[in-house]
């Protein structure tokens, strides 16, 4: 008898994915509409639908779950849309203006090179925290952590009144150079704690070196706000989440996706690390799945609702960014490295006004998916609309037929909004739409790539999500990717890559080591004590983090990771440290070893430049707690003929001009080693599969589909 254990959840803003294991490794998907007011309505509504294949039910399955891990995007929307607590900053003296001023590259990020030039249409967001809501108190330290004004207490508790009759919800503290020097920051915080509790007050205080004492100070400044700012606020709707799982039945600590690609607590210190979760499960999914099936290089490719994400996985490893950027802010976040543009299946389709040309996104209907969906309210075109009116999806099938989607509404709003303003007809204008879209994303992903110094024939593409296997044929044509992988849990792949993700903490500092080529036995000794100070610091806080669900410091795996250059330059490196702990000259070499091997990986062997001498610039603790994971299926062959109850008819699709007869088929119900031939439409519950003309595809023993172009 089966029995549920791991509960993955990705809460996106079209959909909600649920992905439940059982203790044999075996899983189900299931989907349901997202409900941004309370997402738990829509985690419940996706549970159950997944149980359904098992002919079982939440009240059964839920209270013999072992852990549940939740991905969403409540954080990132209320960031995006600016609705956070009103926070209060306290900085140097004399830098009252430089969060408002920012960097100079948030003043164009997000923006196309043409809305960057032109005034009508660049705008510059207002900054989380007004320059009203700012104080400064006198003190300086230096880049080298010296102090060159020392703290001038009497200052702070003024600031922090002030602050407090402003009616702030939180206070942060952020001085230049605390990440070499964090006395001054904590002794702010203390004193602010006192003024708060003498006011009779519980207003919570974030001092940047508690959180991220890294470098650069807009980065950091910015990271720490958005954690009052938004991803304090974002407990409640997590703690809502965990109040239904416990009331039908469930009983364990609800685990978060992390962008650094592990899973946290709720509890977690640093919960702004969550703010992009949902996108990070896809990655970790296919890095998984990458790793049972021997697939080192792997472009991944992500079509939700809204957005169509990208990342490569190159010799089994991913790429971590420590300087991004997200609602055109930099960050100081590890964060799995990836591009995003807003192009998804429901994104808005208009007509340039001045140009007299198709635009799509970057905003999208969200959960109501276009002017189809039933419920009315949507009076723009979107791509789901044009799906529908091609024959591409079929309308009585959308969520199982939970929805029955409108073709006449959409064929109507298509005819007005597109068709007529171009002079085409309705079929050729949504045609239009799906073509611009897919040569859109196909010039995304090859110059992902090729911007990476890579090709895609070195690559295996997997295409997932709602919307991927819908236009994975359009985007991949003609790029010569080694393999195209659809897997049948597409629709979910996401919350797959969510429990299959590890139970992880990560945490970083910056350092300034720096060790000459030429320098003596003892310099290098020097240097790597050092860096193994802060590695003993990290592993202490990581120990922490788990202590709060109940993990020993001895049942965790500390995986040791420094950040080196060459001195001089100005990009650094991640790497995964060769060594257990420095104790000797030699583990100096082998750090300088392993960092040589992956700048040679990473540029070239030619531009290695060791008579530089060596810079490390941070040390990196990742703390791993092994949790159940989902098992890949491996299923005999049953030959190339497909089940004859697998066929559904045919169906008349409109396609480069002409209206085809499609094969339908329904996705569950074909076999491994089963092979479609084109013009064919795979049909499941959660997603559609297109097989155009020029392509087949095949069912593995996996369970997954290999689309080839012929």
């Amino acid at each position: 008898m089966r029995k549920a254990q791991i509960l993955a959840i990705d809460a996106g803003g079209t959909m909600t994915d649920t992905f439940i294991i059982d203790d044999h490794g075996d899983f189900v998907v299931g989907k349901a509409q997202s409900t941004p007011e309370d997402e738990s309505i829509g985690l419940l509504n996706s549970a159950r639908d997944a149980l359904t294949y098992w002919g079982s039910s939440v009240e059964d399955e839920f209270p013999k779950l072992l852990a549940g891990v939740y991905s969403g995007t409540a954080m990132l929307n209320r960031l995006v849309s600016r609705n956070g607590r009103r926070v209060g900053l306290i900085v140097n003296k004399g830098m009252e203006d430089f969060h408002r001023m920012g960097r100079a590259i948030q003043s164009y990020l997000g923006y196309s090179y043409s809305d960057r030039l032109h005034l009508n249409t660049h705008r510059f967001d207002p900054p989380l925290v007004p320059r009203e809501w700012t104080k400064g108190i006198t003190e300086r330290v230096d880049l080298f952590g010296s102090v060159i004004i020392p703290l001038y207490e009497q200052e702070v508790e003024p600031a922090v009144s002030e602050l407090l009759r402003q009616d702030v919800e939180a206070i942060v503290i952020s001085l230049l150079h605390s990440y070499k020097y964090p006395a001054h920051e904590r002794r702010i915080r203390d004193i602010a704690r006192e003024t708060i509790k003498k006011a009779g007050k519980n207003t919570p205080v974030f001092a940047s070196v508690d959180y991220y004492p890294v470098r650069k100070e807009t980065h950091r400044t910015n990271t720490t706000i958005i954690e009052a700012y938004a991803a304090d606020p974002s407990r409640e709707t997590l703690a809502k989440i965990d109040r239904m799982l416990k009331a039908h039945g469930a009983d364990f600590d609800l685990r978060v996706m992390a962008s650094h690609g592990g899973t946290i607590s709720t509890q977690a210190n640093e919960l702004a690390r969550t703010l992009v979760s949902g996108p990070i499960g896809g990655v970790i999914g296919a890095k998984y799945l990458g790793e049972h099936l021997g697939i080192r290089n792997i472009a991944c490719s992500d079509i939700g609702g809204t957005s169509f994400d990208m990342a490569l996985i190159t010799q089994g490893d991913l790429s971590i960014n420590t300087s991004p950027d997200m609602a055109r802010l930099v960050l100081s976040l590890p964060l799995v490295a990836m591009d995003t543009v807003g192009a998804g299946a429901g994104s808005f389709v208009r007509i340039d006004p001045n140009f007299k040309s198709l635009t799509l996104g970057p905003d999208s209907a969200g959960s109501k998916v276009g002017v189809c969906y039933p419920e009315g309210g949507l009076n723009t075109v979107t791509v789901t609309d044009c799906h529908v009116i091609l024959g591409l999806i079929n309308p009585n099938n959308f969520l199982g037929g939970e929805i029955q989607l409108d073709p006449d509404r959409a064929y109507a709003a298509v005819k007005k909004q597109i068709a007529d303003p171009l002079g085409l007809t309705v079929e050729d204008a949504a045609y239009g739409v799906i073509d611009l879209l897919e040569s859109q994303l196909r010039n995304y992903l090859e110059s992902m790539i090729l911007g990476k110094g890579y090709s895609p024939s070195q690559y295996v593409c997997f295409s997932y999500g709602g919307g991927g296997p819908l236009h994975t044929a359009g985007y991949t044509k003609n790029l010569g990717f080694e393999d195209v992988l659809v897997p049948a849990w597409a629709a979910g792949f996401s919350a797959f890559g969510c429990g299959a993700a590890d139970f992880e903490y990560r945490y970083d500092k910056t350092l300034d080591i720096n060790v000459d080529a030429d320098a003596e036995d003892d310099q290098k000794l020097i240097g790597g004590r050092e860096l193994q100070y802060v590695w003993d610091e990290l592993m202490e806080k990581v120990a922490g983090e788990f202590e709060k669900n109940q993990f020993a410091k001895k049942d965790v795996d500390f995986r040791l990771y420094f950040r080196m250059q060459y001195q001089g330059q100005l990009n650094d490196l991640e790497i995964e440290a060769p060594i257990k702990a420095f104790r000797r000259v030699d583990d100096w070499d082998a750090l300088v070893k392993a960092f040589e091997a992956t700048y040679t990986r990473v540029y070239a062997k030619a531009a290695t430049s060791p008579e530089l001498g060596y810079s490390i610039t941070g040390a990196i603790i990742r703390g791993v707690v092994e949790v159940a994971k989902p098992r890949i299926s491996e299923e005999p062959s049953e030959g190339e003929t497909p089940p004859a109850d697998a066929f559904l008819g045919k169906r008349s699709v409109y396609w480069k001009g002409e209206w085809l007869k499609a094969d339908i088929w329904e996705m569950e119900k074909l076999k491994p080693g089963n092979r479609i031939q084109s013009f064919a439409i795979l049909e499941s519950p959660a997603t559609t599969f297109v097989i155009p003309a020029g392509f087949e595809t095949y069912l593995d023993a996996h369970r997954i589909f290999h689309l080839k172009e012929l």
